[in-house]
């Protein structure tokens, strides 16, 4: 027991020792000395920055644009427009064409029509006019009157007034009705034929260069030519 006392006591001035050694290794010794800190980092050197150049954007696809010929300063070294884009038109940006304006007749005629077998056709051409619309005065005047028997006489529509109507007289008839006309009237485009005391005989619509008709009691045909 002595024995480990002695060798404890021996220990302690070395153990001191390491303790003392340790603390100024990492803290130095007061007063000053070099201090085991963080190691300063090296300055990174500064990059040299490139000269910025600015190039006009690529025009859209049909719209043509002046460009700088090439090699000259700020010229374009992108690719034509028809093989950037695929839907490049370059006649996109040209004036439509004026259409040829219809040819006109010389003499101021019906214009021609173009079928789409490249036949043409005019209108108008050798046309006969329409007949001009019978009125109460074209039909005053003498008429052949062809009767149903096949007989013929003279009918003379007058343009004298008779009360609300225009005297009528007839020659030459076999039928009896025919020679009782004593008046007439036009209303559209009819012509009636009228005895004493105002009953119809006959009725007769104009047509081109005549009329046809028939007589009202018998109804027997009738028709009036000049």
């Amino acid at each position: 027991m002595p024995a480990a006392w002695l060798k404890a006591a021996a220990l302690l001035p070395l153990l001191a020792l390491t303790a003392c050694a340790g603390s100024q290794r990492f803290t130095g010794p007061v007063g000053g000395g070099t201090a085991y800190g963080q190691p300063s980092l090296a300055p990174v050197p500064a990059v040299p920055s490139e000269p910025v150049i600015s190039e006009p954007l690529p025009p859209p696809g049909g719209y043509p644009v002046t460009s700088a010929p090439p090699g000259a300063p700020g010229a374009s070294t992108l690719p034509p427009p028809q093989q950037q884009d695929p839907f490049y038109n370059p006649q996109a940006g040209a004036q439509p064409s004026q259409q040829a304006a219809p040819a006109t007749p010389a003499d101021g005629g019906v214009p021609p029509l173009r079928g789409s077998g490249g036949q043409v056709a005019t209108l108008g051409a050798g046309a006969a006019p329409a007949a001009p619309r019978p009125t109460r005065d074209s039909v005053v005047g003498s008429w052949t009157a062809k009767e149903a028997t096949g007989g013929s006489c003279r009918v003379q529509l007058s343009s004298a007034p008779a009360l609300d109507l225009y005297r009528a007289n007839a020659s030459g008839c076999s039928n009896r009705d025919l020679q009782r006309i004593t008046a007439w009237d036009y209303r559209d485009g009819e012509v009636y034929l009228y005895q004493q005391g105002g009953s119809v005989v006959a009725r007769l619509r104009t047509g081109a260069g005549g009329m046809e008709g028939a007589i009202t009691k018998s109804g027997a045909g009738l028709s009036l030519s000049r």
